[in-house]
């Protein structure tokens, strides 16, 4: 007999092992028709990604090929383990302009480090990540609100960009955060290279030209390949055009990270900043493409598709990559149909590491930066602040504080305290939830908000009151206040206070004992308390806190209008 059930146990440990692996899935199901889609997609992919991740690298103030590893490598890795069919994986300019700012400190000048250091970030987003998947904490991220992201993303944008100017312009450039840098620029606009100016403009011009008119090419890779020829033609290099200069041919060569995650102080953070950006940016985008195709994503299975991401380029000497919506939106204009698009794209990739690397070093530095400037435009989402302005001023605060906090901390501390700011205005939020005072609707046995509706009539001598969130910890002593500065202001005698939980889902211990201390305060004023509409979880709890005999019962059927029939029958 249990020869016969070892073999099932043994299926059945397979299979769940094997279930963390998505293309064990839609393998089983992928069509032969499907194939040409994804070759092409892959291809187009790669074209997209060659000039991108160019530049994105010289952002990070690492060497130009190390982009390219975090395609190739990035790719092969999400495609085992991420659960979006169209999601495309590389660096981004926040995590670039991230690396940039925080690994020069920690290397203190020495170029080798630097790379070892940016490697070792993407191998400690990996570790983090996995540990994420263990701990289930994907629903943590959704602390952080999308007012929070608009701001985020905003600064991060001008950031961005004005790192990119100096070598628009031929100039300098410098400083450590936004403000600096602008203030810098401004004073070397005196020093502008004409020359390279123009060379940006132009690029810039068919850039955003090419954009408008062939949405979902690779334009930019058509304008890198006219840079280069007229790089080479006309000689720029000689005339004082700066270029990208040697990109050493062949696929990187496969190690563990030279560093330990103990050797370098601040790898943590920097880490947890990279991990934090790499998977609301990931979901999002994959989100978007998942709803626009009619099937689902699996957001803890996103931790291990980025863990597995970041892990392959850390053990290609890349830096931290993350999933994209410019890049996936490429992938799936294409015609992506799966993610073996991405194993497609690595392949192309490979092949312009071995092959191709010679004509990119005559690339004008002016045309890589016309290529940020114009891949970070959707980030400045401005319309949306101003319609949290008219809309919410909560929101617009949150989405201004994260805004400022980019600009004058720089990406890593913005993002670290735009989320610590997030989960503070939801505390706040929280704290001060709107206490409803009910009068009955004219001619029913409804109740609803009086400040709302001034036609409903009050109950003479009854208060009742609607908490309109959970009661909880931060909440729990103001509806309390609000209730007793109602009953301090009511003229004539109160016999009844009435609450109707019906708005509140949930409750803790310290909503309860505030209802218990409610319960005395009007005790001692001869006023009863009853409770109605509270939820199954809620009765549970009360019941359990011993707060039930205390408020005549809490009976799932108790309605305002019977506990005032009934009540007051009971006092005369």
């Amino acid at each position: 007999m249990a020869d016969a059930t070892e073999p099932t146990g043994s299926v059945e440990r397979q299979s769940a092992w094997l279930s963390w692996l998505p293309p064990t899935r839609w393998l089983a199901n992928y069509s032969a028709a499907w194939l040409p889609s994804d070759i092409i997609a892959g291809i187009t992919l790669a074209a997209y990604a060659i000039p991108v991740s160019l530049a994105y690298a010289g952002l990070a103030g690492l060497p130009p090929q190390v982009g390219i590893y975090g395609y190739l490598l990035g790719g092969i890795g999400y495609a085992l383990f991420g659960s979006s069919r169209q999601l495309a994986i590389g660096p981004t300019s926040a995590i670039s302009l991230m690396i940039a700012g925080t690994v020069g400190a920690m290397a203190a000048g020495d170029a080798l480090r630097y790379v070892q250091i940016a490697s070792l970030a993407a191998f400690t987003v990996a570790a983090l990540s996995f540990l994420a998947w263990l701990l289930r904490l994907s629903a943590l991220v959704k602390l952080i609100s999308d007012s929070i992201l608009v701001g985020f993303k905003a600064g991060a944008g001008l950031t961005i960009a004005m790192t990119q100017l100096p070598s628009l312009f031929g100039v300098p450039g410098g400083g450590h955060n936004f403000f600096e840098r602008v203030y810098l620029f401004v004073g070397q606009l005196g020093q502008t290279q004409l020359l390279v100016l123009l060379v940006g403009v132009v690029a810039l011009v068919l850039l955003v030209a090419g954009g408008r008119l062939m949405p979902g090419r690779p334009v930019a890779l058509g304008v890198v390949v006219l840079a280069i020829a007229a790089a080479s033609l006309l000689g720029l290099p000689a005339l004082g055009v700066p270029v990208t200069g040697k990109i050493p041919s062949g696929l990187p060569s496969l190690a563990p990270p030279a560093l330990r995650i103990r050797d370098v102080e601040g790898i943590l953070p920097l880490a947890g900043g990279c991990l934090l950006l790499a998977y609301i940016e990931g979901v999002s985008a994959a989100r978007t493409l998942a709803a626009k195709h009619g099937y689902a994503i699996d957001a803890r299975q996103e931790l291990l598709g980025i863990g597995a991401a970041n892990l392959a380029v850390a053990i290609g000497q890349g830096y931290p990559v993350a999933g994209g919506l410019s890049q996936s939106a490429v992938n799936d204009k294409a015609g992506a149909r799966s993610a073996l698009a991405l194993i497609f794209a690595a392949a192309t990739l490979a092949l312009c590491l071995l092959f191709l690397t010679g004509p990119l070093e005559n690339l004008p530095k002016a045309v890589l930066a016309a290529v940020v400037l114009t891949a970070i435009y959707g980030l400045l989402d401005f319309p949306a602040m101003i319609r949290m302005w008219h809309v919410s001023r909560l929101d617009f605060l949150a989405a201004a504080i994260a805004l400022l906090a980019v600009l004058w901390l720089g990406i890593l501390h913005g993002i670290l305290l735009a989320a610590l700011a997030s989960i503070l205005l939801l505390l706040a939020r929280a704290s001060q939830p709107h206490v409803a005072f009910l009068g009955r609707i004219p001619g029913t046995e409804q109740y609803s908000d009086m400040d709302r509706h001034p036609d409903n009539e009050p109950v003479p001598g009854v208060i009742v009151f609607r908490p309109e969130a959970s009661l909880i910890y931060p909440n729990a002593d103001a509806v309390r206040e609000a209730v007793l500065a109602r009953v301090q202001s009511t003229s004539g005698p109160i016999r009844l206070v009435v609450c109707d939980l019906s708005a509140s889902p949930f409750i803790d211990l310290a909503g309860s004992r505030m209802l218990r201390e409610l319960e005395a305060e009007l005790s001692g004023r001869s006023i009863a308390l009853r409770i109605v509409g509270a939820h199954g979880r809620v009765r549970d709890l009360l019941r359990a806190d011993g707060l039930e005999n205390k408020v005549g019962g809490i009976d799932r059927a108790a309605t305002v209008e019977k506990v005032l029939l009934v009540t007051l029958r009971q006092t005369g």
